[in-house]
């Protein structure tokens, strides 16, 4: 198969993107408004609750089975390895471009996560549909393609909301903190320009004393030893339940096991159990009627998804001054670095043993170092309020850019591993 012929079939699913997101698009805008605020809000809430678990799970229980999942160990590494390489690039490029403090979350977020669940299902099918594919029959290739696939979206999501979700965290609690401190200076400065000094807290005619009172202390002494046990010990006990009620409660926590990946749990348990798999999955399955269900309310999320994806990029029209720096510096590193340090990495892991013979699987690999940012990044920006407008605007560019680059990313990835 050819370069050319290659390039063809990579650009064919870019350009289905583009088109179906020049729709949302379209959409979104003002003079149509069916795809307005609030409109976009009620879909994301399907798409996120509804059609992404029934994508994930129906497709990792009908393709995942113990036997190969044995063998797909190593996309977890991988993903957590475009994780770190990205940050550290992100974080090098904050100190060069000397960036804004309330966009350095922002820009470390966007270089370490990629879109690993939405583009890959969109992209894998459309190249395995093609008859040009160089990975072999059509209907095989979806299979094996969507399981890596949603397997990317379930392990990407995981990783999203639990790693880059605390670095954007820790981003934006620093600067508002810096800002507040900032503000609070300001009002401490006189009209006469002389810094008028708070009072301590322990000097503060309206605040309580540092130190307990006399009284305080004797009556203290008067406690019985059994009561003073006993206060101890319901203070403990409510302190212990307070922990468990901050993790298991935690939305962070809640946010790692969204509902896609809730539904991939699901589909691994159903595709791993041979009792379930035979009373579930297949024509022949007693209960094969609700695969068949959960897959067609998954076929959804695709299309609806994209739509989606292009009625947001419309916030980055309108959205405030990014430096220029800064932008170019994100395309360098998602578009040039990340890509060729992947290249090595999975060519070496190969070579080790470590992944197995497959080019799809290889192909797969590639391609989660060679995307654009994860969307999930604009949703933790506006969650914090550090940088959603200009957020937006990098989304915009990078997935225009997205057009070129994964293309010629993709048509070198399937010439390498075909």
């Amino acid at each position: 198969m050819g370069l050319l012929d290659l390039f063809y079939v990579a650009s064919l699913p870019v350009i289905k993107v583009l088109l179906i997101t020049a729709v949302g698009l379209f959409l979104a805008l003002e003079n149509v408004n069916l795809l307005g605020k609030d409109a976009r809000i009620q879909v994301n809430h399907l798409v996120h609750y509804v059609f992404n678990p029934a994508l994930v799970g129906g497709n990792l229980a009908d393709t995942i089975t113990f036997e190969n999942f044995v063998t797909l160990w190593f996309m977890p590494v991988n993903i957590l390895i475009t994780f770190i390489i990205g940050s550290i690039l992100g974080w090098i490029l904050v100190k060069i471009t000397r960036a804004p403090k309330n966009l350095e979350g922002l820009i470390i977020g966007v270089c370490s996560a990629g879109n690993l669940g939405n583009l890959p299902i969109i992209i894998i099918p459309a190249i395995c549909k093609d008859k040009g594919s160089p990975f072999g029959d059509p209907d095989v290739c979806y299979k094996y393609g969507m399981a890596y696939a949603s397997l990317s979206m379930a392990i990407g999501a995981v990783y999203i909301w639990s790693y880059v979700y605390n670095i954007m965290r820790v981003s934006a609690s620093k600067f508002h903190r810096e800002s507040t401190a900032s503000i609070h200076s300001i009002h401490s400065i006189h009209a006469s320009g002389e810094l008028l000094g708070p009072f301590p807290d322990e000097c503060s005619p309206e605040s309580p004393s540092k130190y307990p009172a006399k009284e305080d202390d004797s009556y203290s002494q008067l406690l019985s030893s059994t009561e003073a046990g006993e206060k101890s010990k319901v203070s403990m006990t409510d302190k212990i339940k307070q922990k468990f009620k901050a993790i298991f409660f935690n939305s962070n926590i809640k946010a790692v096991f969204s509902p896609a990946t809730l539904g991939a749990i699901v589909g691994f348990i159903v595709g791993v159990i041979s009792p379930l798999r035979n009373l579930l999955i297949g024509s022949n399955a007693p209960l094969h009627v609700v695969e068949d269900s959960v897959t067609m309310v998954g076929e959804a999320a695709i299309p609806t998804i994209t739509l989606i994806m292009g009625a947001n990029l419309l916030k980055g029209l309108k959205g405030a001054r990014t430096p220029f720096w800064t932008v170019i510096g994100i395309l360098v590193v998602r578009y040039i670095l990340l890509p060729i340090l992947g290249v090595l990495i999975v060519k070496w892991a190969t070579q080790l043993g470590l992944v197995p013979a497959d080019p799809l699987y290889q192909f797969m690999l590639l391609l989660q170092y060679a995307l654009p940012p994860a969307m999930a990044i604009a949703t933790i920006a506006q969650l914090f309020g550090a940088g959603e407008s200009e957020c937006s605007i990098i989304m915009l560019w990078t997935y225009i850019l997205a057009s070129v680059a994964v293309t010629l990313w993709s048509t070198y990835f399937m010439w390498l591993v075909a």
